[in-house]
């Protein structure tokens, strides 16, 4: 996945994600992962800027729900199942009948 902020950015940050990761659990969320995490920041929350500032990053990490990540998750994973389960030419005809 391509992030949108610079290697430099996602360096400094990464103990901002470590913490936002760690009250992720604390409230019973063990199974958030990081790769979750930036996903749903860079499809979702940075989908349309263009460029970064380093507090601004910071601010959208440590302001980011559970509830927006879990549905971000749950949505990716039916896009993904939709496509492994329909997989041939056929199977598209007849599902977009």
């Amino acid at each position: 996945m391509n992030s949108i902020i610079s290697d430099e950015q996602k360096t400094i940050i990464q103990p901002v994600i470590e913490s936002k990761l760690e009250e992720f659990h604390l409230i019973g969320y063990e199974d958030v992962t990081e790769a979750e995490l930036w996903g749903y920041l860079n499809q979702k929350k940075w989908k349309k800027r263009q460029e970064f500032s380093l507090h601004q990053v910071v601010s959208d990490v440590l302001t980011v729900k559970i509830t927006d990540v879990m549905s971000y998750v749950t949505i990716e994973s039916y896009k993904s199942n939709m496509f492994e389960t329909v997989s041939d030419n056929e199977d598209w005809k007849e599902l977009l009948k």
